[in-house]
């Protein structure tokens, strides 16, 4: 809906790890990343937020008006991901880049004009059911977060709406994993793109020239939902 919503003004980017695979190849320019990212974490913050306070009053009855993080009356993972009992830190933060590299791979496939695609207007659609299956098959040890802004900036409002900064270390410090994961994860899933799948389409007409990059920077600029 973020996407429908916002494409035609910034192509609906709410994640700096899509952004960060952008201006790594080529696809946004740098000077952008920044202030994409300060949106991104902003708005993730006012949505917490907004969440947090359109269901204040079920969140003090759900525990006796107290805020857990852990515990089977926890509500802080509402708003972000924690790490299962049973994983590891190495485990979880490979985890992460793996999801993140499937998002990324899938998502550089569905933009990529010389490919499948989706039909216009349908994109938000099928990413939405992307992140379903990403976060069905990959999301049972930490949550696939796949969004250092989906994550980092609810988790920094719990610390300071009541649930403290307990939300930064618990499960071993595992907050900075959905942060730097998908970073990595999403230039993997790029790369492998790039070099297995992009390279080697064929020219339908081997006559016409490219257009110069700088000409068709905005038009190739990704679209994303995450």
């Amino acid at each position: 809906m973020a996407l429908y919503v916002t494409f035609g003004v910034s192509g609906g980017h709410i994640n700096p790890a899509v952004s960060f695979a952008m201006c790594a190849f080529g696809r946004m320019e740098w000077f952008k990343f920044p202030f994409y990212v300060g949106a991104q974490f902003l708005g993730a913050f006012a949505g917490a937020a907004t969440v947090f306070g359109i269901y204040y009053d079920g969140l003090m009855a759900f525990a006796g008006g107290k805020l857990l993080v852990m515990g089977e009356n926890a509500t802080a993972f509402i708003f972000a991901t924690y790490p299962a009992p049973f994983i590891s830190m190495p485990c979880a933060f490979v985890d992460q880049v793996v999801s993140t590299m499937f998002l990324l791979l899938i998502v550089f496939a569905i933009f990529d004009s010389r490919n499948l695609g989706v039909p216009r207007g349908l994109e938000p659609v099928v990413i939405g059911l992307l992140i379903i299956v990403i976060s069905c098959s990959l999301g049972l040890n930490s949550g696939c977060a796949m969004n250092p802004a989906r994550d980092l900036s609810p988790r920094l409002f719990t610390a300071l709406a009541g649930w403290g900064f307990e939300v930064f270390t618990v499960g071993n410090n595992f907050w900075w994993i959905p942060v730097v994961g998908p970073m990595v994860g999403a230039v993997l899933g790029g790369l492998i793109y790039i070099l297995f799948i992009q390279m080697h389409h064929s020219n339908p007409d081997p006559e016409v020239k490219a257009e110069p990059a700088e000409n068709n920077l905005e038009k190739h600029e990704l679209s994303v939902i995450m």
